[in-house]
């Protein structure tokens, strides 16, 4: 069962695509769903504001990121953490 955060991001990461949420699976990339770099960091502004969190990702060198965005899956686990840190 999914977890309300995970249903959040889903839905942010999905509008961001404009696709709807069931198209969105955890495993697929967000290369995958056409994000660039500036669709990437909406997308991340949209999730720090909906969790009220910092994402630690530097888009200028995402090699260098403390935050894994390799999948949709990695990014709700990412997210997952920094709201149970804060909590």
């Amino acid at each position: 069962m999914a977890s309300a955060v995970a249903d959040e991001i889903i839905a942010i990461i999905a509008r961001q695509a404009m696709l709807d949420p069931s198209e969105v699976r955890l495993d697929m990339t967000l290369d995958e769903l056409g994000f660039d770099s500036l669709v990437l960091v909406e997308a991340l502004f949209a999730i720090e504001e909906k969790f009220d969190v910092s994402v630690p990702y530097n888009a200028n060198e995402p090699d260098e990121a403390d935050f894994d965005i390799s999948s949709v899956g990695a990014v709700i686990a990412g997210v997952e953490a920094l709201v149970a840190a804060k909590a």
